[in-house]
């Protein structure tokens, strides 16, 4: 009756986290066919001591990161947050976003029936699988989504170099 779908001897099973988040392993496949690092923490919705005040939590924020030729983005969605409330810290590797999201303060905490959305500070740092340009970085927001563009370096660019006669 039923027709069981037979996949390669090859193909690793993946686990309930891999199949809800499309993570697969921390080695990606790029077009050529060859491995490359990239290594992303995962969302951890859990609540995690602030850096800066252990007494606060600190959740993940949630983001989606593609690459074209010349640029890699990461767009994630830090709705309610103001862009005064966001800060992007950015390296040749490395990407920081850290926000503070403030809750409604109106609702007292018992007369919740319940409660889902993610209110205090949160921040994602990703390491990028090569290095980008920081200095020609931008970042957008629209609607609530913020998408970050950031320049891959082009270590195949040659640069003239003049020499000065004194």
């Amino acid at each position: 009756m039923f027709s069981k779908s037979i996949k390669p001897a090859n193909e690793k099973k993946r686990s309930l986290f891999q199949k809800l988040t499309g993570v697969v392993h921390d080695e990606e496949e790029s077009k050529d066919g060859a491995f490359r690092d990239f290594t992303i923490t995962p969302p951890d919705f859990s609540q995690h001591p602030n850096e800066e005040n252990s007494e606060e939590p600190e959740g993940q924020l949630a983001v989606d990161i593609y690459e074209t030729d010349t640029n890699i983005y990461v767009q994630a969605m830090p709705a309610g947050v103001s862009a005064e409330d966001l800060n992007i810290s950015i390296t040749p590797d490395t990407v920081v976003i850290r926000g503070k999201r403030e809750g409604p303060q109106v609702v007292m905490s018992e007369n919740y029936i319940i409660r889902e959305l993610y209110w205090g500070v949160f921040s994602r740092t990703i390491v990028l699988p090569e290095e980008i340009d920081p200095s020609e970085a931008d970042a957008i927001e629209k609607h609530g989504l913020l998408i970050i563009r950031l320049p891959k370096i082009d270590k195949m660019k040659k640069h003239r170099l003049k020499v000065k006669y004194i």
